[in-house]
């Protein structure tokens, strides 16, 4: 197809036909264009986020919708904080659709998380906080997560402890050892998000972590770290020396 009369530079040309394109419907498309003829011909990695998101929403207009919600929300990383109200703004986007796409984007973080029988081993503030960034640097409220840890720092398990607005009067250190002594755990590491996308501590989570050490000192369970996650960030209060000191 030759390009229109006005001269525009190619780059500009081609993303102007690939947005017209995405407007248009399933149906609509030639053939050579439609998602699914891409993904049998060229493979999954030649997609487009508009068209992976086109081919989860199924429909006749889903080129379209998949523009549109990108455009709502803004970003991939800012859609998996989308909840369901979120999503239905998109004009088309029906409680089965969103329930679709709410579902593609848990199962994404949990395909992040170990397998079930892999024995996952904590050495460094690193392994604790790629093993939680991917289910934590999302939220919209803050967590307080707790992992359990055996003799060989080997993760036992993982514990949402508190989910809401955090700050150091509500958090009762009991609780958080009280999962620690059922497990038992020989030692644990926590991490708390703050939805900002800015991990810096705050005085009150140095105070918190203060509190927890030494809880942890008289009932024989250490506190390896306190990680507080951001948007693909985190900070280490152990790396730090605060609250540890």
């Amino acid at each position: 197809m030759s390009p229109p009369s006005r001269q525009l530079p190619l780059v500009v040309y081609q993303q102007e036909h690939h947005l017209k394109a995405s407007r248009r419907r399933l149906c609509d498309l030639p053939a050579e264009e439609q998602p699914l003829y891409r993904l049998h011909h060229h493979g999954i990695e030649a997609l487009s986020t508009t068209e992976l998101l086109a081919l989860l929403l199924g429909t006749a207009k889903a080129p379209g919708m998949a523009q549109d919600l990108l455009d709502l929300v803004g970003s991939l990383h800012q859609l998996a904080r989308a909840n369901k109200a979120q999503l239905m703004r998109v004009r088309g986007i029906g409680e089965a659709q969103a329930a679709r796409l709410l579902s593609f984007l848990e199962l994404s973080r949990r395909l992040q998380a170990p397998a079930a029988d892999e024995k996952v081993r904590i050495t460094s503030p690193a392994d604790g906080a790629n093993l939680l960034l991917p289910r934590m640097r999302h939220l919209e409220q803050e967590e307080l997560h707790v992992i359990l840890l055996d003799t060989r720092n080997r993760v036992m398990a993982i514990r949402v402890i508190y989910r809401g607005s955090l700050n150091t009067s509500m958090i009762r250190i009991s609780e958080i050892f009280r999962t620690a002594i059922e497990a038992p755990a020989a030692a644990i590491l926590i991490a708390h998000n703050h939805p900002s996308g800015d991990p810096a501590p705050s005085p009150e989570d140095i105070s918190v972590t203060r509190k927890i050490v030494e809880a942890g000192n008289l009932l024989g369970i250490d506190l390896l770290d306190h990680l507080i996650i951001g948007n693909g960030r985190y900070t280490s209060l152990k790396e730090r020396g605060l609250g540890f000191s």
